[in-house]
């Protein structure tokens, strides 16, 4: 059985949180739901007008005591370069984390939420250059996803929506050859069995990364 890498659990909540998107399952780490999704539950399950302002402060007061208690917030943004955005959050654990869309995605008729790649630094637990992949589908139980750095590869262990690289000791290798590369190849198999490839622009990566280790000195 494949468990969630512990470590990565407070920086997908952060990246959930700021994404709009359910926060990971906490023994699988699989976002729920995609914001959309999420809001269409929540209309199916809106209670009367009184019940539903009562709930909806007391949904907001728990909302801000788990974010506080997760040393967590709302992402800052910094700055972008190229094709690489960095945001920050504050609270008792400082995240600090530069993310990019996919350029392209096949089989583009494909449909699927939205995928992104995520490197982060939490310098109050001692984690730097933690690499995080939402796929924006559930992958295939067992499935092993790859990611390519201009055809160098690395094996990725997948679970729900999410994928780490198998190995995390090579997190820092991977991340200096995205410095050093074009262009980032993700696949996966989907719980449906479909192929996905999303390739992501390396573009202005060195900057972002340079950028968020100073935010997070």
């Amino acid at each position: 059985m494949i468990r969630l890498p512990q470590r990565a659990v407070p920086a997908l909540v952060v990246f959930a949180l700021a994404l709009g998107l359910s926060a990971p399952e906490p023994t699988t780490g699989a976002f729920v739901l995609s914001g959309a999704q999420a809001k269409e539950k929540e209309k199916a399950k809106k209670p009367a007008k009184g019940a539903a302002e009562k709930a909806d402060k007391s949904k907001k007061a728990d909302k801000s005591t788990k974010a506080d208690s997760k040393g967590g917030g709302k992402s800052t943004p910094v700055g972008r370069f190229g094709e690489w955005d960095v945001f920050t959050t504050g609270g008792k654990s400082k995240t600090c984390y530069t993310l990019a869309r996919p350029k392209d995605r096949a089989p583009a008729k494909l449909k699927r939420d939205d995928a992104y790649v995520f490197i982060s630094d939490r310098p109050g637990e001692n984690v730097h250059n933690e690499v995080s992949v939402i796929m924006g589908f559930a992958m295939k139980d067992g499935s092993e996803p790859t990611a390519q750095i201009d055809g160098e590869p690395y094996e990725l262990v997948a679970k729900g929506s999410n994928a780490w690289l198998k190995n995390a000791a090579k997190e820092n290798e991977f991340v200096g050859a995205m410095k050093k590369g074009a262009k980032l190849v993700v696949k996966a198999s989907s719980a449906r069995g479909n192929m996905s490839t999303d390739t992501y622009s390396l573009s202005g990566i060195s900057d972002a990364l340079a950028r968020m280790r100073k935010e997070c000195q």
